[in-house]
């Protein structure tokens, strides 16, 4: 007998933690409470220390490499270099260009050219030392502009200094205009500092394979390039995901996977290797320092007739990310703004300098801080608004980008602007201020005195997703099945938790969908087709496409059981729920003793390459915006500065869980005011002046400020559920607000971030 009718709306609130709710992190508790296992905890009882021969130099040729008296050392197993490479000696995520070890020739300082494993920590070390390695140093290549079209430079590669060129022309590239404003910009080497050092653990198998437990981004792609460099089919080399101890990027590339293997191999052992953060500032990409420069022409009423920018990019040693950073860079080179000519040109290209490659906001980060000053700059010489000019120059749903693309979803980016300029600013402050909330803080460096307030504003587009003709997609399997009397779902992807939040997502999916209350999550490995990086802030868009999809396959499965019309059937409260609100079947007892398990990707809408001479494409599946307001005191005789208050408004299509979605805007802010005011690794000659983070400066609790987020839901109705990448466009936009801020404080041009004191007091 049928039970009750009752609404479908109902059925589904009775199942609590699913699509638009704030349940519990999974992982939460654990992290607070430091119980929570990375991969740097990894361990098995009989496991050797790999450790690595990293060169002193940015630019040399190994003249002669002797490992015999490492070998020789008590307690150490194996040492190995280039000619030990089972496989192939390159690997790259774009271009094959990247050695696993150096083989005659180095071009970064830090890059692997031994590596060695033995019975504990310090006798590896001390075996590094043993290594003999005579250079002939050369002179290193570090200038990107040069390097993009001096001919007479040394070729750093077989194929020249020049990763990517790309042009973008809109337009009439001629065009002219009642007011122009040129400008020059440099952004620094950002590192992504996340916490949790680059570690692992491989243990050979008894199929002459090899499983690797590791905190990465992309567990296929590692495989892959590992299994390539091993020489053995992909079967063989068996992928786990770890506790991942943050990312932003820089987990895309390899840096002990295939050591680590090789190792293992080699000795018959598990091998844990775990890098400290001097190796890993060594160990890792960065992001891109860049040179810009724009020019923007508009009417005398301030609306924009063109664009023209050159932008250059310095990838560093080996291509990485460089190409899709060029891509990227070229194709956003405007920002979110109506402009009927442009033209634009980036290059990317191969340096001395430490290699660069994926960070959160890939290519959007260098660009938006240049067209915003200009913006800024702009406003000054028509005497505008700075908020009202963006406004009045805003992408709406119907524009043309700089591509020919069409925007056919929504794009409220006057809204999020207008949004912004209507939040009240702080109080003005007081004569007799809280030395603690003055630049310089508890340090008592000022009362008040020389102390300027300045607002400025940030907004930026990032596309979401992969581009210019990728397939990009994600794989899901879930199954269904009946545990102590109760439908329990589980879900299973490669898709890679590095602290966003995405197995709290996958777990909310599956109880919208399936009706249920308890979902569990497997670990993500190979074992499950692949699920693309968590990067280009694409997981809730695709891997929660691919587990909808997969938990749609099982309850279509479950009413087919039905011998009757399922059309309009859901799953709900652990009911099987006709349309009309009738509860047809109890779920635990239709599954009785059988499981469901089905498997499906989601692919989203195709893209396509840019045309090689004018850059036309739809390049892109979706963009994503954000916008800042920034509030600072600076200090003019001591160039301090105190970021006041940094509200932020961004459209997140769909916010799938609240609260996940408003920590990933405070803290994609907080990497944003990083590099607007302190973050950067320094570099000299192509050598790191400052690997450690008593050197490089990271923002603590103590400087960021107050933030009102304001979340706007437009869904794009060519996404599941309508959602929209959230975790790179507040990174973006932060730092030109900030920066905007600091010269409306100031006066000054400040061309350049991050901002340091000397920059303000020119001293």
């Amino acid at each position: 007998m049928s039970a009750p009718a009752r609404s479908p709306q109902e059925l589904h609130d009775t199942i609590a933690g699913g699509i638009g709710e704030s349940p519990l992190r999974p992982d939460g508790t654990l992290k607070v409470r430091g119980e929570f296992a990375y991969s740097s905890d990894l361990w098995h009882e009989d496991m050797l220390w790999g450790a690595t021969l990293r060169s002193p130099h940015p630019h040399a040729r190994i003249v002669r490499l002797d490992v015999s008296r490492a070998l020789a050392q008590p307690g150490v197993h194996a040492v190995l270099t280039h000619e030990d490479v089972p496989g192939e000696n390159v690997y790259g995520l774009k271009f094959q260009d990247t050695p696993a070890l150096a083989a005659g020739l180095v071009r970064y300082q830090g890059e692997p050219v031994a590596i060695l494993a033995a019975d504990d920590p310090e006798i590896a070390r001390q075996a590094l030392k043993e290594i003999v390695v005579e250079y002939d140093v050369l002179e290193p290549i570090t200038d990107p502009e040069r390097a993009a079209h001096d001919d007479t430079l040394p070729k750093l590669h077989p194929g020249g200094n020049l990763v990517r060129h790309q042009r973008i022309v809109k337009g009439d590239p001629d065009a002219t205009a009642d007011v122009v404003v040129t400008g020059v910009y440099e952004i620094g080497m950002q590192d992504q500092a996340f916490l949790g050092p680059e570690s692992g653990l491989a243990v050979p198998a008894e199929d002459g394979g090899v499983d690797l437990y590791l905190a990465t981004q992309w567990l296929h792609v590692d495989q892959r390039q590992t299994a390539k460099a091993l020489g053995l089919p992909l079967d063989k080399v068996r992928l786990t995901l770890s506790g991942v101890g943050g990312a932003f990027g820089g987990r895309e590339d390899l840096s002990m996977q295939i050591h680590s293997c090789m190792l293992a191999l080699r000795t018959g052992r598990p091998v844990k290797m775990s890098y400290n953060r001097l190796e890993s500032f060594f160990g890792h990409v960065h992001r891109h320092p860049a040179k810009m420069y724009y020019e923007h022409g508009a009417t005398r009423d301030g609306k924009l007739v063109y664009v023209r920018a050159k932008l250059y990019f310095d990838g560093g040693a080996y291509a990485s990310k460089t190409p899709v950073v060029v891509g990227n860079g070229t194709t956003l080179g405007v920002g979110p703004y109506d402009v009927p000519n442009a033209h634009i040109e980036g290059w990317g290209v191969y340096t001395n300098n430490p290699t660069c490659g994926a960070m959160r906001g890939l290519g959007a980060v260098q660009p938006t801080y240049a067209y915003e000053s200009q913006m800024d700059k702009l406003a000054a010489a028509l005497a505008m608004d700075p908020a009202e000019l963006r406004i009045r120059n805003a992408l709406s749903e119907g524009s043309t980008v700089v591509t020919g693309q069409v925007v056919d979803f929504p794009a409220p980016v006057a809204e999020l602007l207008q949004r912004l300029r209507d939040m009240p600013l702080p109080p003005a402050r007081g004569e007799q201020a809280d030395i603690r909330e003055l630049p310089g803080g508890a340090s008592n460096t000022t009362h008040g005195e020389g102390v300027v307030r300045g607002v400025g504003y940030g907004v930026t587009i990032k596309n979401i997703s992969y581009a210019e003709g990728l397939d990009d997609y994600s794989t899901a399997r879930v199954r269904l099945e009946v545990i102590g009397g109760e439908a329990v779902a589980m879900v299973h992807t490669a898709a890679a938790e590095v602290g966003q939040g995405l197995v709290t997502l996958q777990q909310q999916i599956a109880r919208t969908e399936l009706g249920v209350t308890r979902v569990s999550v497997h670990p993500a490995d190979t074992s499950v087709g692949d699920a693309g990086s968590s990067s280009a802030s694409r997981q809730t868009y695709v891997t929660g496409g691919a587990v909808r999809n997969a938990c749609r396959a099982v309850a279509d499965t479950v009413y087919s059981r039905l011998g009757r019309s399922t059309e309009g059937m859901t799953l709900a409260g652990g009911k099987v729920v006709a349309a009309d609100g009738e509860v047809v079947a109890d779920l635990a007892e239709l599954l009785g003793d059988t499981a469901i398990e089905e498997t499906r990707e989601y692919h989203h809408r195709p893209t396509h390459p840019l045309d090689p001479e004018t850059g036309q494409g739809d390049a892109h599946v979706q963009y994503g915006f954000s916008a800042h307001r920034a509030v600072v005191d600076v200090d003019l005789d001591l160039g301090l500065v105190k970021v006041v208050q940094l509200d932020c408004a961004q459209d997140v299509g769909k916010a799938m869980n609240p609260d996940a979605v408003v920590a990933q805007i405070q803290g994609g802010s907080a990497q944003g005011l990083g590099l607007a005011v302190m973050e950067e690794i320094l570099v000299e000659g192509g050598k790191v002046r400052n690997p450690s983070f008593t050197d490089y400066l990271i923002p603590t609790i103590l400087d960021m400020p107050p933030m009102r987020v304001d979340v706007l839901e437009r869904p794009d109705p060519h996404a599941p559920y309508g959602v929209r990448g959230v975790g790179e466009p507040p990174t973006i936009s932060a730092t030109p607000a900030i920066a905007n801020a600091i010269r409306a404080a100031t006066g000054l041009e400040l061309p350049r971030v991050p901002i340091r004191p000397e920059h303000i007091t020119g001293v």
